[in-house]
């Protein structure tokens, strides 16, 4: 792979005392997420949430098990409805808003369990994350007029530029389900990418890959962002992909942020170590 740092660069504070690469200082932050939070019966599952990601950044969210992570992401896409807190994309209140509505808005995401179509094709897959942009009638559909067959032929020249990001194109005809786990997991990104979103949540890519694979995973984010311009968080365990690519980094634990930062600050983070290792013997 790349020299890692060649993907990220500079943080800076913008005036909410968050941090976003120092190339998106002039453009409105893709997510601004404040004070969010859910409770569940009498359980607070998330609480005080706050993240800024800027409009080309790679950011991570991590921490350990059961910390709340997808359930940020449920948050997010309005999986669930936020019992309180703010979510700003693109610099418009989501508020109200349904899983539908913020996908069309510009967010998309992929699940912990891979969600896909088996029985369908690969390129049928990701035709389906284009729906957003189709827009022929029921009535041109169904007969099959000229302009149901003009944007049929666009939606499959889009998911073949789509799954060869991959090198996936020459598998556009075999049946989802019947893919190798890897591939499977580059498919529902693809398919996330053809309802062209502006901020990407990845949950948990690299899972199931071995060290080469997440290696490739690794310059494939990267390649994802460059070529489409676009934000990503990405919740993952692997350290190394996230150290790798992140810019900045959310660590949640027991549903609260315990710190925020980069890379670097991040790793040398008494708490974040103690989150993820318990106290040192002898420690009160």
């Amino acid at each position: 792979m790349a020299n890692d740092r060649e993907h990220r660069t500079k943080m800076v504070p913008v005036p909410s005392k968050a941090i976003i690469p120092e190339r998106d200082l002039d453009k409105t932050p893709i997510l601004e997420a404040s004070h969010l939070g859910i409770d569940f019966g009498g359980l607070t599952a998330v609480d005080d949430f706050n993240l800024t990601i800027g409009r080309t950044e790679i950011a991570g969210l991590i921490g350990p098990n059961g910390a709340g992570k997808t359930t940020v992401f449920n948050l997010l896409t309005k999986v669930y409805q936020p019992t309180r807190g703010t979510i700003l994309l693109e610099g418009k209140d989501t508020h109200g808003m349904n899983t539908i509505q913020v996908n069309k808005l510009g967010i998309a995401r992929t699940f912990q369990n891979i969600r896909l179509f088996d029985n369908l094709t690969v390129e049928d897959n990701v035709k389906v994350g284009l729906h957003n942009q189709m827009s022929y009638s029921m009535f041109s559909g169904v007969l099959r007029m000229p302009k149901y067959w003009k944007q049929e032929r666009i939606a499959h020249e889009r998911a073949l530029e789509l799954l060869s990001i991959f090198d996936m194109q020459d598998l556009a005809d075999h049946k989802a389900g019947a893919l190798p786990y890897g591939a499977q997991r580059r498919l529902e990104i693809v398919r996330a990418l053809a309802s062209n979103p502006s901020l990407l949540l990845l949950d948990e890519p690299a899972a199931g890959m071995n060290p080469s694979e997440t290696s490739e995973l690794m310059d494939n984010i990267c390649k994802i962002r460059d070529t489409f311009q676009i934000a990503i968080l990405l919740i993952e365990h692997d350290m190394n992909l996230v150290m790798g690519i992140c810019e900045g980094i959310c660590v949640l634990n027991y549903g609260k942020i315990i710190a925020k930062g980069t890379p670097e600050e991040i790793q040398a983070n008494p708490q974040v170590i103690e989150a993820y290792l318990g106290k040192k013997k002898g420690e009160n």
